[in-house]
Order: structure tokens, then C-alpha cells, then sequence
């Protein structure tokens, strides 16, 4: 029989964690809690966790710095959800930025929690057969880029390292690894993010001109990322496994 998903809830809000942990496990879950950093920490060590809930607000830690630490600490990754109660827009592009694979606003219903939850698990393990990424090499170029699939950053043609944030180089990949087809933002939001974009989510257009930035790309006149109009983007360069692939 299969195992449940084991998902680790960081908030510091007692209740809301005894309320969460019983809906959820009632849905089929394994479900361990933290209320801070250090614990956080002491059941990462002595479980194997598949997603974490993260509280933004934490006592001792925020939940940006943690999320932070997260990345770098873990060779695969463990999918993050972020909780914040900021509802400005700016704030959740930055958690994003940080790593997390999606957010949900406080107050917020269960279920909806369940179904992100779900949603992120899904992407994180399987996308679509016909978005499946072709590339696996450790090394990408194209134009004047090398992109550094390990170190996560990017090289120019001088050899100078580019830095990119989680969701720049989550973002560049799904392009990358679909070049040449078009993408809606609907799907970028969904490969990248893991959730389905609302009328007024301009996440994946800020990114975009986040990462067109990056690349000195100009929008008017672009090399590598392309907008349709009416319809997404497309990474319109060649990809080819570098050197070291």
C-alpha cells in the first residue's frame, strides 16, 4: 500500500495548526508541525517531508529566510507553500522569488489549501506528457548564455556570473525546455508555480520582465523571449547541452 504524502505545517498559530493538521489528515495525509524555525529544522532531520506549509510571519525566523535556506541546503528541493496574511502583490512576487513553488493568503479555507497542496505535489511530480522537459544536461547555451543547471545562475559570453532568483530560473527553464512553442501564461503559471492564474495575476509578466532584464533582452526587439500577443511567450533561441553535459 502506498505511504501518504507527509507535509510539515510551520506556523506559530497553535489552533490553527491543531485545525489544520485534523483536516488534513482526515483527507488522506501524514502531517507532522512546527512552530518555528528550530523545529522546523529537528523534523527535517528525522523525517522525510514532501511539501512544506510555510507561515511568512514566524517569531524568531520569517518564512522568506527559511524558505532562503531551504534552496540552498537541499539537493532535491522540498516544494514549498507559502501563508502569508500581506495581500499586496509585490510581497507574494517576492516569495516567489525566494523559492516557494505557490502561495495562499491569509484567511483562507481549508479545502482551498488542500487543492494548492495537491496541485503543487502534482507539478512537482508529473507534468503534462506533451510539456515533459527533453533537457536534463548540466550546462544549456544559447546566444551569448550559458545557464548552469546545478549552480542555478547564469554566464555570459565574458564569463561573468548572473545571478537568478527561484522563480527567474524555474521560469527560464520551462522557456528553455520548451524553445520554439509557445506557452500560455496560464501554463508558465502552472509549470512553475503549480496553480492556476486568476484574471488580475500579473506574477509570470513581472517575471518575465525580471528575467528579459537579466538577459539584456529588449522587449521591442528580443533574442530570446518573444510575446505573442493574445497568447503567452516563447523562448525563440536554440538550446543546445554545453561542455560539460
Amino acid at each position: 500500500m502506498e505511504s501518504p504524502d507527509h507535509l510539515l505545517l510551520v506556523d506559530d498559530d497553535r489552533e490553527l495548526l491543531a485545525l489544520l493538521r485534523d483536516y488534513l489528515e482526515a483527507a488522506g495525509l501524514r502531517v507532522s508541525t512546527a512552530r518555528h524555525g528550530r523545529e522546523m529544522r529537528a523534523v527535517l532531520a528525522s523525517a522525510r517531508i514532501d511539501l512544506i506549509v510555510l507561515d511568512l510571519m514566524l517569531p524568531d525566523e520569517d518564512g522568506l529566510a527559511l524558505c532562503r535556506e531551504l534552496r540552498t541546503r537541499e539537493a532535491a528541493p522540498i516544494p514549498v507553500l507559502m501563508l502569508t496574511a500581506r495581500a499586496d502583490e509585490a510581497d507574494r512576487i517576492l516569495g516567489l522569488e525566494m523559492g516557494a513553488d505557490d502561495y495562499l493568503t491569509k484567511p483562507f479555507a481549508a479545502r482551498e489549501l488542500l487543492a494548492r497542496i495537491r496541485a503543487v505535489l502534482r507539478r512537482t511530480r508529473m507534468l503534462p506528457p506533451n510539456l515533459q522537459p527533453v533537457r536534463q544536461a548540466r550546462e544549456l547555451c544559447f546566444g551569448d548564455w550559458r545557464l548552469d543547471t546545478t549552480a542555478r545562475h547564469l554566464v555570459d559570453a565574458q564569463g561573468t556570473l548572473v545571478s537568478l532568483t527561484g522563480g527567474e530560473y524555474r521560469l527560464l527553464r520551462v522557456l528553455m525546455d520548451h524553445a520554439q512553442r509557445v506557452l500560455t501564461r496560464d501554463q508558465l503559471l502552472n509549470l512553475t508555480q503549480g496553480r492556476d492564474a486568476d484574471p488580475f495575476d500579473r506574477s509570470i509578466d513581472l517575471l518575465v520582465s525580471r528575467l528579459r532584464q537579466r538577459l539584456r533582452d529588449a522587449a521591442s526587439e528580443p533574442r530570446y523571449i518573444k510575446t505573442v500577443r493574445s497568447e503567452g511567450y516563447v523562448f525563440c533561441a536554440e538550446v543546445t547541452p554545453g561542455a560539460s553535459a
